[in-house]
C-alpha cells in the first residue's frame, strides 16, 4: 500500500540533508585546551577582559542617557572601566594581539570565550560588535560628565581681580573655595606649557595634565568659552596615541597655540 520507503530523518520544510562534513573531526569527550602555556592564556584572559569592558562601557552610557543612573554613580563606573581598559592595553604583549579597536571590533584571530581550532591552532573569530557609544567614550577617554562637567550653581566664576588677591593656601566655604579651582585650572595650564618648553612630548606626560586642566576649568564654570573645544579636541588625539608616543614638533606647536588661546578664553570668563 505504501510504496514509498520511510525516510531516516525528520522532512523539514526546506528539505534538508545531513551532510557528513558537518560531523565534528575531533573526540568530543576530550578536553579542548583553551592555551597552550600560561602566557597564551594570560593574554586570552586579557582580551576577555577588554571584551567585557566594551560591552559593559556600552551598557552604561546608554543607561545615563536614559537617565537611569545617577550621575555620581555613572562617572565612578565609567572612570573606572576607562582605567582598567588602559590599564589591560599598558602590556606590550596584549597590545600587540589587540591592535587597534576596531579591528578587535570586527575581526580577531584569538578567541576570548571559545575553542581554538584550524591549521595554526587558532580560529578566525568576528566579534562584530555593535558598541557605537563604547567607542566613542573609549575615543575621547573621558566620563561624559567630566567631558562638559557644569559647575555648581551656589560657585559663580570670580572676577580676576577676587583671584589676584587669594590665597590659595586658605580654606573658605562658599565662593571663596571657587578661587582655589581657579587657581588649579591656571597651574595646570602653565605645567602644560612648561612641559612642551621642556620637550616633555609622551602621551604618558601631557595627557594627565590635559585631564586635569578640564577637569578644573570645569569645575570653574559651565560657560563654554572660547577654544574650550581645543582642550578636548587634544584630549582625543593623546587618548589614541600609545603611552610612550611623543608628539611632533608640528604637534608640540599646535598643541601651545591652542591652549595659550584656551587660557585666554577661559581668563574672558572670569571677567
Amino acid at each position: 500500500m505504501y510504496s514509498q520507503s520511510q525516510l531516516a530523518y525528520a522532512p523539514t520544510p526546506y528539505s534538508y540533508t545531513p551532510s557528513s562534513h558537518l560531523t565534528a573531526t575531533i573526540n568530543l569527550d576530550q578536553e579542548v585546551k583553551l592555551a597552550d602555556n600560561a602566557a597564551e592564556r594570560d593574554l586570552h584572559e586579557s582580551l576577555a577582559e577588554i571584551y567585557s569592558i566594551i560591552i559593559t562601557l556600552d551598557a552604561l552610557e546608554r543607561a545615563y542617557l536614559r537617565d537611569s543612573i545617577k550621575e555620581s554613580e555613572y562617572t565612578e563606573t565609567c572612570d573606572r572601566l576607562l582605567r582598567q581598559y588602559k590599564s589591560n592595553l599598558a602590556d606590550e604583549t596584549v597590545q600587540s594581539a589587540f591592535g587597534d579597536l576596531e579591528s578587535f571590533k570586527y575581526e580577531w584571530d584569538v578567541c576570548a570565550c571559545g575553542t581554538t581550532v584550524g591549521p595554526e591552532g587558532r580560529k578566525l573569530i568576528e566579534y562584530k560588535l555593535e558598541v557605537p557609544k563604547a567607542t566613542e567614550r573609549l575615543r575621547i577617554g573621558l566620563p561624559a560628565t567630566v567631558q562638559t562637567q557644569p559647575a555648581h550653581t551656589n560657585h559663580r566664576p570670580l572676577s580676576t581681580a577676587s583671584f589676584s588677591n587669594h590665597n590659595p593656601n586658605t580654606s573658605h566655604a562658599g565662593p571663596t573655595a571657587n578661587a582655589t579651582h581657579i587657581v588649579s585650572a591656571s597651574e595646570n595650564f602653565i605645567t602644560l606649557f612648561d612641559a612642551i618648553k621642556m620637550n616633555m612630548l609622551s602621551k604618558d606626560t601631557l595627557h594627565p595634565i590635559l585631564v586635569e586642566i578640564i577637569q578644573a576649568v570645569n569645575k570653574v564654570t559651565d560657560r563654554d568659552f572660547e577654544n574650550k573645544g581645543k582642550i578636548v579636541q587634544w584630549l582625543i588625539t593623546l587618548n589614541q596615541m600609545r603611552a610612550a608616543e611623543e608628539l611632533t614638533p608640528e604637534m608640540a606647536r599646535e598643541v601651545q597655540f591652542d591652549l595659550n588661546a584656551a587660557y585666554d578664553g577661559f581668563k574672558s570668563v572670569l571677567e
